[in-house]
């Protein structure tokens, strides 16, 4: 929440942040492969069969079912229409299983449909590519994105493979603090495109919001009540909080400079209810 806050009141620093996001978004993506790490990820792929339906569903019919809806209504090449399409191909946030464990479940589940969404997302981001071609994506962005993933991971990877191969629990923790840090410093950056509309352009802020508030929570609870008698209350939390909570930053790292600067209003204003998503969790959680 601080580093919304300073990406609002420090508009000058988001905007020189911002032309760095794509290299940003890839430590992150390193920090999130080594505090994983690679035994923990062959365990979960070993469940793969538990969550590959949800993964479909989420990260391919979603998009093509939006997608659908806004071409029907005339509203395909807009922004706010690109921005969901690209964000229901996302996969979920690297939080997501801390989400799951405020809520008190077991976020097993949760971890299990990040490392197959993250492995799966080249593949979702050429079908939101071939959706969306006027983005400057295709086969070429898709295949650039895919080696740069692959990148991060694997780095991620071999470093915890090297030097830290068996974490102590204090190591883990200290692990996750570091990536609240990355992340109080990246939204900086993401929220480049909200400080001058703040100044600017109140009803289009007010436009924004109300769109990433709609989807974000608008996606949990409807994942919340179509899951309901169908699945276990784990696997329940994790699909409803991922509906919502997508990593449309990822394609940042493949984008061109002109399209990247068109979704950053959508990207800032996303990180409201993303990082409000834990607060409410807990008051619900509480009850």
């Amino acid at each position: 929440m601080a580093g919304l806050v300073a990406g609002l009141l420090l508009p000058g620093l988001a905007q020189a942040m911002a032309p760095h996001l794509p290299w940003m978004v890839a430590v992150l993506l390193f920090l999130s492969a080594f505090r994983i790490g690679p035994r923990e990820t062959l365990g979960q792929l070993r469940l793969i069969g538990r969550s590959l339906g949800a993964l479909i569903f989420l990260q391919l019919a979603l998009p093509v079912a939006a997608f659908s809806l806004f071409y029907a209504a005339g509203l395909a090449g807009t922004a706010p229409a690109t921005a969901v399409v690209l964000m229901l191909a996302a996969p979920p946030i690297t939080g997501a299983p801390n989400f799951i464990i405020l809520v008190g479940e077991n976020p097993a589940p949760a971890m299990r449909l990040l490392i197959l969404g993250t492995a799966a997302f080249p593949a979702t981001a050429l079908v939101a590519f071939a959706l969306l071609p006027t983005i400057g994506g295709g086969v070429q962005a898709a295949g650039w994105l895919m080696l740069k993933v692959m990148g991060a991971v694997g780095l991620g990877f071999a470093a915890r493979a090297a030097f830290l191969p068996r974490p102590a629990p204090a190591q883990i923790k200290a692990l996750d603090g570091l990536g609240v840090v990355a992340l109080a410093v990246i939204v900086i950056g993401l929220m480049a495109g909200i400080g001058p509309l703040l100044q600017s352009d109140l009803t289009a802020l007010a436009g924004w919001m109300a769109l990433v508030f709609a989807a974000n929570f608008g996606l949990q609870a409807a994942g919340f009540a179509v899951t309901r008698g169908r699945m276990a209350a784990p696997d329940r939390a994790a699909f409803g909080i991922i509906a919502g909570n997508r990593n449309i930053a990822l394609f940042l790292i493949a984008l061109p400079p002109e399209t990247i600067a068109a979704l950053l209003p959508f990207i800032g204003a996303y990180q409201v209810p993303m990082y409000l998503t834990p607060l409410i969790l807990r008051a619900l959680a509480a009850r």
